[in-house]
């Protein structure tokens, strides 16, 4: 059985009850990505076995091979907020899967946010009827907690949804990893179709991806084991963190740095060694950024932002800025610890 622990003042059958007979949407982060799209999916079809119908949104885009792969494979239907307009109310109850309300992540549909399950760090106080917020490696292995405690087997493709997004987040096991994934993993396994799993496991890259990698091992840059590499043009927010893991596999680099140039400012990702203990990477991007742009995460894994104003503030030669502020981060935390 796995360990449960509950973070909210109303229970699971609760939030069943307050969810029958209403318009149900589950919303996962503005650009959702497998492990997203998997614990979406997996409660929603949690939901239906109560009898609850819900729609599976998104307020962003779907930017990634893998993601595309996942919903054609999986048969999932999800709806952008466009393909959503008329279909939700002011009073329709919206449960946050992966994300939380004023997250830096997920942008308000007009339905009320009652319910949030998310694997991320709480950065700002909501009152949701129903809150699970747990810090382990996948949100998917979150929604597999609630399929075996409540006695209901998920469908072959529902438990390859889940156990999915949990690989990809996890980055195959080796980030992040509680005992709690490991259960889920070990719960959804025997469950999977496994035909399906290895279809998705492979061809994960597209060529258009090659630039940005391109682009970063041009301007990479390495000091004191921290690797930082800026993408000169627009890239989507997955890209980003990819290339980010990719910077982290190199042998002198143990917390990765990336950047890419938007309109409006420049996106962040970040990346350290799960051996590296006295670097948090969602504090490390708030400290660098701080008073000039937003940042937070996961102590592994985080992510940024830097408004055109804020890169402005850095004069002539933004990188070297960046760098600085960074460097004088850690340090910081380094003192610390």
């Amino acid at each position: 059985m796995l360990n449960i622990e509950r973070y909210n003042s109303h229970s699971f059958k609760e939030l069943i009850d307050l969810l029958r007979g209403k318009n149900v949407f589950v919303q996962t982060h503005n650009y959702p990505d497998p492990d997203a799209i998997g614990a979406g999916f997996g409660f929603q079809q949690l939901l239906k076995a109560y009898g609850i119908e819900a729609k599976l949104c998104y307020h962003g885009k779907i930017d990634r091979l893998n993601t595309r792969k996942m919903i054609e494979l999986l048969d999932i239907e999800i709806f952008s907020k466009d393909e959503l307009e008329g279909s939700m109310g002011e009073d329709d109850p919206i449960i946050c899967i992966d994300s939380q309300k004023n997250g830096g992540n997920i942008l308000d549909l007009i339905g009320d946010e009652v319910a949030c399950i998310d694997h991320h760090p709480t950065t700002e106080a909501v009152d949701y009827f129903y809150k699970d917020v747990r810090m382990v490696g996948s949100c998917a292995s979150l929604i597999a907690v609630y399929f075996e405690e409540n006695g209901i087997t998920p469908a072959p493709k529902t438990a390859t949804a889940l156990l999915y997004g949990l690989q990809m987040d996890t980055s195959g096991f080796t980030r992040g990893v509680t005992d709690l994934d490991i259960s889920a993993f070990g719960y959804l396994h025997n469950l999977a179709d496994k035909d399906i799993l290895s279809r998705l496991e492979q061809n994960q890259m597209e060529f258009t991806d090659l630039k940005a990698y391109g682009a970063a091992i041009e301007n990479i840059q390495v000091y004191d084991k921290m690797g930082f590499a800026f993408i000169p043009f627009p890239c989507q927010d997955a890209l980003i963190a990819i290339t980010c893991d990719f910077i982290l596999s190199l042998e002198e680099v143990d917390v990765a740095i990336v950047y890419s140039k938007r309109d409006n400012g420049y996106k962040f990702s970040a990346r350290c060694e799960n051996y590296i203990k006295d670097v948090d990477c969602g504090v490390l991007l708030a400290k660098a950024l701080e008073g000039i742009g937003t940042g937070g995460g996961h102590s592994f894994m985080a992510g940024g932002f830097l408004p055109a104003e804020g890169v402005a503030s850095l004069g002539a030669n933004p990188d070297e800025v960046l760098i600085e502020r960074f460097m004088n981060a850690k340090e910081s935390m380094d003192l610390n610890s």
